[in-house]
């Protein structure tokens, strides 16, 4: 016997128990009953009879789930790893600890934590994810792991090589740029005291280098100690460039404090192939404006403008304006002084007061000098200081002077006009807002590279290549979901929008319709890159087992939802991995 659907053109189908039977040898059916009257429940309890059932139950109670692991995130870090075949840079053949390694890299994408934190997570007893699972790990504890960092750190040269191979060619283009990061701890030999961008002027830190191709993909990291200036770190890169490398032609793009002119006189100039585009500093720029060089006519009609400069032999310098940045610059210095003058104002009236009056120069100067270093105001204010008070009032001249050059940058380059037109020189420098967006995501948003807690120098290196080797995968996966994400994911459109290569940037159609929406094209939500892997998580890949039958438990990934499977189409992987 068994339970037939019968269509039955407009009307619902006919829910009927058959029987099938022989005669004459051949195959027939007759029908039992008509069962269209029963409830979906009840019929799923017959054919559960029919097919040799004793005991049925309720159908929510036929099966059990032993356990779930979200899945779907660590398929869509770790598909995208295998992907990129950034498991063959580190070694060829898998090892314990190769798989050690992908699976901290992949770690600090999914959540960043301890080490101790990670190998609980890798454990099968307190697995927190599908990740260790899928390398075949078993057991880990945080000692593995310290010692598969020391594994890593010797391969690093191999694996960079491999990523500039990728990444970079001959006369390209290489972003470089610096920042820094605090340290817990006294012990390590990095560790230094010095120019904080953390703003931990309290605490060690270290500093290190990012060298990225010219889109902003990552391909070398560098160390340093922490009191180590940006331009003295330069030597290395360039040592790193060409001769682990063995790129004899590039371009070097770096920031206005990076490439000074002491590096460029002794270490550029004398690398031969080497080009660079840089920017002058503030001092350099008022020079070229007082020598006559820079004159403010040149703006009247055009934003952009090239000239020359005695002090720049065989170099060009292209000047710009941006009214915008001018206008900013302008009220940030208008409130800047304000504020100066109100707390000026305060050390002057204790000068005066009737009781506990503020007076000695030694006492009212410190006072003076905390204000001025607290808005860094100096040089705009003539300040007496006697015994007995305080004169102050705005050197206006100066004021003057610097407004003039508000939104004036200067951009320096070796390179002649006929290989690098002046709008790609300015476009080329303005690329450096890659690296700053890399700083960003390896230091607060996504992969928290600080603190640093590690003891030995060896340690520290390999947890800055982890977390490089880790933004690499995040970069190539934000790309990849760009459509899906509030990112831009029409450059070209946005770029037809700038009225200059001068003027900032702008989003693109597409991008201002996805954020006004919050929709992409096809109707799907927008969202930002770890909502969507918060969201990839709920994807489960569950432990299931049978009640009544002597079925041994299998696994059941939950069918992805129409965002999740528009995320794994344009990784190019499977959750079913």
């Amino acid at each position: 016997m068994y339970v037939a659907t019968i269509p039955n053109r407009n009307s619902p189908p006919a829910i009927l128990l058959r029987e099938s039977y022989r005669e004459d040898g051949k195959v027939k059916n007759r029908t039992l009953t008509n069962l269209s009257d029963w409830p979906a429940a009840k019929l799923e309890a017959l054919r559960a009879v029919l097919r040799g059932a004793t005991n049925i139950a309720a159908l929510e109670d036929a099966f059990e789930i032993v356990r779930s692991r979200p899945h779907g995130h660590v398929a869509a870090v770790l598909g995208t790893f295998h992907r990129l075949k950034l498991h063959t840079l580190i070694v060829p053949k898998r090892s314990r600890e190769r798989e050690l390694c992908v699976a901290m890299i992949v770690g600090r994408i999914l959540n960043p934590r301890s080490k101790l934190a990670l190998a609980r997570a890798l454990t099968p007893e307190t697995r927190h994810n599908t990740l260790g699972e899928l390398l075949g790990l078993g057991e880990v504890d945080e000692d593995e792991l310290y010692e598969a960092m020391d594994w890593l750190l010797p391969r690093q040269e191999r694996i960079e090589s491999a990523l500039a191979k990728r990444h970079l060619s001959e006369a390209s283009l290489v972003l470089y740029d610096v920042s820094s990061t605090y340290f817990e701890g006294r012990h390590c030999p990095l560790a230094r005291l010095g120019y904080s961008r953390d703003g931990k002027h309290d605490k060690l830190q270290i500093v290190f280098g990012l060298l990225t191709n010219e889109e902003g993909c990552p391909v070398a990291v560098e160390v340093f100690e922490g009191n180590t200036a940006d331009p003295k770190t330069l030597p290395a890169v360039m040592e790193k460039i060409r001769g682990r490398f063995a790129l004899k032609e590039l371009v070097l793009v770096g920031d206005r404090g990076m490439i000074t002119r002491a590096r460029i006189e002794q270490d550029l100039k004398k690398a031969p192939g080497v080009s660079w585009i840089t920017a002058l500093r503030g001092p350099a720029i008022r020079k070229l404006a007082e020598g006559g060089w820079l004159q403010l006519s040149l703006f009247d009609e055009k934003d952009l403008a090239e000239i020359t400069s005695p002090d720049y032999p065989d170099e060009r310098l292209i000047v710009c304006r941006n009214p915008l940045l001018a206008e900013e610059r302008q009220r940030k210095r208008q409130e800047l002084l304000a504020a100066t003058e109100k707390e000026l104002q305060k050390v002057a009236a204790a000068t005066s007061r009737a009781s506990r009056r503020l007076k000695g120069q030694d006492k009212i100067g410190i006072r003076v000098g905390r204000v001025l270093g607290r808005f860094k105001m100096a040089k705009h204010f003539s300040i007496e200081i006697s015994e007995q008070g305080l004169r102050y009032s705005r050197n206006q001249p100066r004021i003057d002077a610097e407004a003039a050059l508000d939104g004036i940058y200067v951009i320096r380059t070796n390179l002649p006009s006929q290989r690098m037109a002046s709008e790609d020189a300015v476009r080329s420098y303005k690329r450096l807002a890659a690296i700053e967006r890399a700083f960003r995501c390896l230091k607060t948003v996504d992969l928290k590279i600080r603190p640093i807690n590690h003891r030995r120098e060896e340690r520290v290196r390999a947890h800055v290549l982890l977390c490089m080797l880790a933004y690499h995968v995040e970069w190539h996966m934000r790309r990849a979901l760009a459509p899906i994400l509030f990112d831009d994911d029409d450059k070209a459109g946005a770029e037809t929008l700038r009225r200059s290569v001068v003027a900032p940037a702008q989003r693109s159609p597409r991008a201002q319709l996805k954020a006004s929406t919050k929709r992409t094209e096809d109707g799907l939500p927008v969202t930002s890159f770890q909502d969507l892997l918060r969201d990839l998580a709920t994807l489960t890949k569950n432990e299931v087992k049978p009640k009544q039958a002597k079925i041994m438990a299998f696994d059941k990934i939950t069918p992805p939802t129409p965002l999740q499977q528009k995320a794994f189409t344009l990784l190019g992987v499977s959750p079913y991995l």
